[in-house]
């Protein structure tokens, strides 16, 4: 499993994510997060690294936020 950041352009990424969760609900942005997360498993195809993934994905303790910012 790769850690260290590989994204080109992260800040341009969270962006087109942001802006793909526009007008949605909630319902519909968990929707959309779910078959972005299949479609890049897919891509992955490397079902070892995809197991240490959720694995390090359920380890993170989660966030707090006060502000309302549709973040996915």
């Amino acid at each position: 499993m790769i850690t260290e950041p590989r994204i080109p352009d992260p800040d341009g990424f969270y962006a087109a994510l942001l802006a793909a969760h526009e007008g949605r609900s909630e319902a519909q942005s968990a929707d959309l997060n779910a078959r972005l997360v299949l479609l890049l498993a897919n891509q992955c195809a490397d079902q070892d690294v995809l197991l240490a993934c959720i694995r390090a994905a359920a380890e993170e303790e989660p966030t707090t936020t006060t502000d309302d910012d549709n973040t996915p």
